[in-house]
């Protein structure tokens, strides 16, 4: 039976409070990490990709700050359309301090799905830059297995039976290598101790 799922589930709110933001990135970063070894990456890039794990969602600490100074309350439409502004208000941020292509495409693009249906350029296939395609099935799955306020992380099997839904969303060389990550003992010590110093120890 399909699991219901929203928004909410795969995306992490632009209120999010910073420790649920750096919880977030960290997973996202080791994650991304972790599919560009298997995907037989450089380690430069497979390092860009940790980098931008960590960045992905900074738009959002900025589009915080602004919606925390607005004085009316903001409709969902709103909240949408705000939240549709991260990727691109990240980007803007890290190319100004010099950051590489690989961080800039996975910040940039993390939103875009496969048949075109993302944003915010509405790309599809081949035309996402690889690293945009690696970030977004490591985004939302982060998202899926993490807690919210109105229920608890969804544990990997589950995660995946929810992202196996929207398989459309994904290239499918990109979320096969997901796959084996996510069943990896490496994707086990990252959920225990969800700490990226012990985790790189952990991996040396």
């Amino acid at each position: 039976m399909a699991i219901s799922y929203g928004r909410t589930d795969i995306e992490t709110p632009i209120q999010a409070d910073l420790r649920e933001t750096i919880s977030h990135g960290i997973i996202v970063s080791n994650l991304a990490y972790l599919v560009g070894r298997e995907l037989e990456l450089d380690e430069e890039t497979c390092y860009d990709l940790a980098v931008a794990g960590l960045l992905h969602d900074l738009g959002k600490v900025r589009l915080s700050f602004y919606m925390n100074e607005k004085e009316e309350e903001l409709l969902a439409v709103d909240e949408t359309r705000y939240m549709r502004m991260h990727p691109a208000i990240g980007y803007a941020i890290l190319i100004d301090n010099g950051y590489r292509q690989t961080v800039l495409d996975a910040v940039l693009y993390h939103h875009e799905h496969y048949d075109g249906t993302g944003y915010p350029h509405h790309l599809a296939g081949k035309e996402i830059p690889l690293a945009g395609r690696i970030m977004h099935v490591c985004d939302i799955f982060g998202a899926l297995i993490s807690n919210r306020d109105y229920r608890e992380g969804f544990d990997v099997e589950t995660a995946l039976d929810v992202i196996i839904d929207d398989v459309k969303n994904f290239d499918m060389r990109v979320f096969l290598a997901f796959q084996r990550v996510a069943f990896s003992q490496a994707m086990a010590n990252l959920i225990e101790k969800g700490n990226l110093d012990e985790f790189e120890e952990e991996q040396s």
